[in-house]
């Protein structure tokens, strides 16, 4: 069965030119031309991942990115935000609210391509060989890319978990923002140090009291604690 993807995009020409590639490249494609349609088709289809342009009419894609991330049924859908150059503190903002990359406008369709199947493939060369991981009340399963927190599934997004799998297989060590932008996002990724630290804040928020175990390295990047050291 082919992946579903919703496109939320105003702009007529690179709606089209999304739908054309992605249905080109195997996928069913849903566009929606404003927020709050595309918030609807997002509830009603479940797609595998969203493209979502943050200036839209009616409803923004920061909005809409909220709302979709703090909905259990929806809040695993990765979602790559459509964003013009000097957008950088709605980039930022969308981060925060849960987003899991985002490619600036003009783009290139092979460019984007690429992201959605690294996304949707999860890969799991980049995560630790075992299946299943626990220490204390966090239980992790590799496989089925959950992580439960004191028995309570954190609803980590598929970015989010491939950075904790790279704090898991490297556990003790330091790990520079650059290191973390390559092996989590699975592809050389064009942020800066602050989408690092923005998906880790927000890593440390899902984790609740053990975020302490992920330290900040200052001028460095950041370390899980070994378990002998966490508290």
């Amino acid at each position: 069965m082919a992946q579903k993807i919703v496109v939320i995009e105003d702009e007529p020409d690179i709606a089209n030119l999304l739908a054309f590639h992605l249905k080109s490249g195997g996928y069913d494609c849903f566009v929606a031309r404003d927020g709050k349609k595309g918030l609807q088709l997002i509830q009603s289809e479940r797609p595998d991942l969203v493209l979502l342009d943050l200036m839209l009419p009616g409803m923004s894609g920061t909005d809409v990115c909220k709302a979709v991330k703090s909905s259990a049924d929806c809040a695993h859908i990765p979602i790559i935000m459509l964003t013009a150059r000097g957008d950088e503190v709605d980039r930022i903002l969308g981060f925060e609210l849960g987003a899991d990359d985002y490619v600036i406008k003009p783009f290139s369709p092979r460019e984007l391509m690429l992201r959605i199947k690294t996304i949707l493939r999860r890969n799991v060369n980049i995560l630790p060989k075992v299946s299943h991981w626990q220490r204390d009340g966090l239980v992790a399963d590799f496989e089925a890319y959950t992580l439960l927190v004191d028995g309570v599934d954190a609803h980590l997004t598929p970015t989010e978990f491939n950075l904790f799998g790279e704090f898991v297989r490297n556990e003790g060590k330091v790990l520079s923002r650059e290191q973390l932008l390559s092996n989590a996002w699975g592809y050389e990724f064009e942020g800066y140090s602050r989408t690092v630290d923005t998906h880790v804040r927000r890593l440390r928020k899902k984790l609740g009291h053990y975020a302490d175990w992920l330290e900040t390295v200052r001028g460095i990047g950041y370390r899980m604690q070994r378990e002998n050291q966490a508290d």
